[in-house]
């Protein structure tokens, strides 16, 4: 009975396993559509590969025709390199798994410390669950799940460091290292920093915060900016994470940093997360200044950029579970269920269902077993990307400078760099506002977009075949452009002039 009841222990899945597996799972049957709706997954594969075959970085520009030689930062260098390793061992089935289990365990994280501030387990999984709906608008196999990740870390520890007497000030630098070298959205860490110092210094006017505790965040502050600094590019890794951010030009025109649509469904959870903050005014426990201060920062960032939505989430997650607490401990029943699932919880050791969930499904994906919904597997959509294209151009090499779509230079990279560089690719911060105008003016055949391509030497397209561009040149023959391949996804046209 002893051993039963020891086995029932290590099999037995306790709820934050039963998040994580359906995390790892929801994200997994996604697949293809989380890569597939641009090409960025492709270049960061490509500059990865790089890094990884040459052993060093490149400095400037390899991989455009229209910036070649120009001074190259790589902000998100670490997260190419591990994007890259996994790929070459499973393709991009590795990537999108890595991606999955970053998601799994930001979201075990968030029921975990909701759990450690004295919630009950039933709202922790309601806010969980919330936090899931809300991200999942950006669930992309890309380095910003980094940090997802991280960011929850970031401001859960931050929260113990500023109740507790625990200070191990040390571990905030070596995460912003990290983070740094991961993904340019560090900075948001720093967001958060801000909150708790406001917090601090209107504590410690009102007598209830020391200088010492000011002086060991402050600490923190100095030491994880300095910490940004070690990185292969230096005082320049700021300039290019932030450095278009303030640019309204380029961020209005680039989906993820739109504003949400609360018309799409999917951003439906959000608008309640909203809407339930509005309800903490009627509730018992007064929020804390700090938490008023990330509450409506967070909400306000959501608003401005949808790419905001999954930060606000891990960031809010604690604070909304306390606010729900406060009606939850009013309902004896559900404090009865706590008490049991507490009871019940305490002898079950289910690490054995993350572990195995990780190795099942790294196993299925390994031997090509499709996971996701559609049963084609992690692959880029032909509908979504030019793959039957750029097939054509593997037998039929083009020579001189292309012009393609924004959405398709990543995969382009992936497919075709070193034998074909791109015009554009999604690193808007690399290519700037001037070359962006103008690849805006050629797709829209403004006034002058032929001299663009003149000034530029392009001698053929990739574009898609329902794009204004391709359906006007395809019926003003004598723009002097030919059509030589095209697909119901994208059009190859090279000029008549310089034709093969």
């Amino acid at each position: 009975m002893k051993r039963t009841n020891l086995i029932l222990t290590y099999l037995l899945p306790r709820l934050r396993d039963i998040l994580f597996v359906g995390v790892c799972l929801s994200f997994l049957i996604r697949g293809p559509i989380i890569f597939s709706y641009d090409g960025d997954l492709g270049r960061h594969i490509t500059v990865g590969n790089y890094i990884l075959t040459y052993q060093s970085f490149p400095t400037h520009d390899v991989f455009s025709h229209t910036r070649l030689g120009e001074r190259l930062v790589l902000h998100e260098w670490l997260a190419d390199i591990i994007f890259a390793f996994v790929h070459r061992f499973m393709g991009l089935d590795g990537a999108v798994l890595l991606a999955a289990l970053l998601a799994a365990l930001t979201i075990w994280l968030v029921y975990e410390e909701i759990i450690r501030r004295g919630n009950y387990r039933l709202v922790a999984v309601i806010i969980a669950v919330c936090v899931t709906m809300v991200s999942i608008i950006h669930w992309l196999a890309r380095p910003h799940m980094f940090t997802f990740l991280l960011l929850a870390i970031w401001t859960y520890w931050l929260e113990r460091f500023y109740t507790s007497d625990v200070r191990d000030i040390w571990k905030f630098p070596l995460l912003m290292l990290i983070w740094a070298n991961l993904h340019g959205a560090f900075f948001a860490g720093f967001i958060v920093w801000g909150a708790y110092a406001v917090d601090w210094i209107v504590e410690y006017r009102n007598g209830i915060k020391s200088m010492d505790s000011g002086k060991q965040l402050a600490s923190i502050g100095i030491l994880s900016f300095a910490a940004t600094f070690i990185n292969p590019f230096g005082w320049q890794l700021w300039t290019t994470a932030v450095g278009y951010v303030g640019n309204d030009f380029m961020t209005s025109r680039i989906v993820d940093h739109l504003s949400p649509n609360f018309h799409n469904k999917e951003t439906w959870f959000f608008l309640l997360m909203i809407v339930f903050a509005l309800f903490a005014l009627m509730q018992d426990r007064r929020i804390r200044l700090r938490e008023a201060l990330l509450l409506a920062g967070w909400i306000a960032m959501g608003l401005h950029t949808i790419r905001n939505l999954p930060l606000f989430a891990v960031v809010t997650a604690p604070i909304y579970g306390s606010i729900l607490q406060t009606w939850a401990e009013k309902l004896p029943a559900l404090k009865k269920q706590e008490v049991n699932l507490q009871k019940t919880e305490s002898f079950l050791r289910g690490y054995v269902w993350i572990v195995s969930t990780v190795l099942l499904l790294g196993n299925v994906l390994w031997r090509g077993i499709p996971l996701d919904e559609k049963g084609v597997g992690n692959v880029f959509l032909p509908d979504k990307m030019p793959v039957r294209a750029v097939d054509w151009l593997e037998q039929n090499p083009q020579q001189g400078n292309l012009f393609n779509d924004f959405a398709w230079g990543g995969y382009i990279l992936y497919r075709m760099w070193p034998k074909e560089v791109v015009f554009i690719d999604g690193q808007t911060d690399f290519y700037g506002e001037t070359l962006f105008r103008e690849y805006l003016d050629v797709i829209s055949m403004n006034e002058g977009w032929e001299r663009i391509l003149d000034g530029y030497d392009v001698s053929w397209m990739l574009v898609p075949t329902k794009g204004n561009l391709a359906r006007q040149l395809k019926r003003n023959q004598d723009d002097g452009w030919l059509v030589i391949y095209e697909d119901d996804t994208a059009t190859i046209l090279r000029r008549e002039s310089l034709s093969p």
